[in-house]
């Protein structure tokens, strides 16, 4: 018998480190987490957070800690007599009904401060930004400086940035967890948000709203610039792309792209077509629509494909092997391989080819 719960003990012991290791790979290293705020709007919610988890914690530790001394105290022993029946006690009901009420009340109430801060418009100067959810990556448009771009959100430093959202396909949510909370984007219902971060650097937005088989894998990040930066880069997305050089690789990739992207995707100076207003329904036959992001500057951004992949550039140098080191060579061999299910609708391409887009694209800064 001894040996039998000696056994059973370290069944209990391995059964809680199971599950406990369960809960814990749930932690991935680097994942954006509202307990690392970067801007007001972020750090109001992670205060409301940590508020609600003291007050939890008190509660658990004190409804916890009177049922293991109410086990341990009043727990049977060899010759007990049986215990007195107790049918009621008022004073004890009245007090768990009314501390339970007292305490959602006191959260309640740090909810709906958490709630009106969050939605109260900062003071300062603002950014203009207009952020569509497409099945499955993000376009950004900036009516100020008239540009757009995809996958990348930029900002200035210490600036209010007001983004209103849209979707012509299906519900998806804005969330970038050390800036700002999660807000739906729904098709005809237009929502909008105000953030703002404190520091330079860049951090990981996501969709998260399932959206269709690609939902994980619509990703965004917002890269925050100091004030001098970003008005480097808006410039520098203002001017239309860059020629390539004649009988040049880049320019046999923009034949290439001409022939085969362009009804897709478009590019400012090859084809003019760089931004598809959200409101306007591509249903209908005669609205001029993008299928793919706009690409007038692609090679100066960080995500392929709505950050399926990453843009490593430097592992892009023309060759026979392109497609084994080259993430774009990659998404342009076997885009439905990568991202199963997306609208890139493209045909097989030989390694030539491949080399010559990569060639055209990666130059597009």
């Amino acid at each position: 018998m001894p040996l039998f719960r000696g056994a059973k003990r370290w069944m209990i012991l391995v059964t809680g480190l199971l599950f406990a290791s369960i809960l814990l790979a749930a932690c991935g290293e680097g994942s954006p987490s509202i307990l690392n705020p970067a801007g007001p709007v972020a750090r109001d919610e992670s205060g409301v957070f940590y508020i609600i988890l003291i007050i939890a914690t008190i509660v658990f530790v004190g409804v916890e800690g009177m049922l293991i001394y109410s086990v341990i105290r009043y727990r049977e022993r060899p010759g007990s007599p049986n215990p007195r029946q107790i049918h009621g006690n008022t004073t004890i009901e009245i007090i768990w009904t009314v501390v339970p009420a007292v305490i959602l009340f006191v959260v309640l109430i740090f909810t709906i401060q958490g709630l009106f801060s969050v939605a109260a418009q900062p003071a300062g100067k603002t950014v203009e930004v207009e952020a569509v959810g497409h099945q499955w990556w993000w376009e950004f448009y900036y009516p100020e400086y008239k540009i757009t771009t995809a996958d990348t959100l930029h900002v200035p430093v210490n600036t209010v940035v007001h983004v209103t959202l849209y979707s012509n396909n299906v519900i998806h949510s804005f969330w970038v967890p050390e800036l700002t909370g999660k807000t739906d984007v729904i098709p005809g219902h237009n929502n909008d948000k105000w953030f703002k971060a404190d520091k330079t650097g860049t951090f990981l937005g996501i969709c998260a709203e399932y959206c269709g088989t690609q939902h994980a894998n619509m990703k965004f990040d917002v890269a925050v610039d100091n004030n001098d930066s970003f008005q480097t880069w808006v410039s520098a997305q203002q001017q239309v792309a860059t020629q390539p050089t004649s009988g040049s690789l880049a320019q046999q990739g923009q034949k290439i792209f001409q022939e085969q992207c362009q009804s897709c995707h478009g590019i400012v100076g090859v084809d003019m077509k760089s931004y598809q207003d959200p409101k306007v329904s591509c249903d209908s036959p005669t609205a001029a629509c993008l299928v793919g992001p706009n690409l007038t500057h692609f090679g100066s951004r960080g995500f392929i494909a709505g950050g399926v992949l990453t843009n490593n550039a430097n592992q892009c140098q023309p060759g026979p092997d392109i497609v084994q080191r080259c993430n774009l060579a990659k998404w342009l061999n076997d885009p439905q391989g990568i991202k199963p299910g997306n609208d890139m609708a493209i045909g097989q391409l030989t390694t030539d080819q491949i080399n010559q887009l990569v060639a055209y694209l990666e130059g597009l800064k």
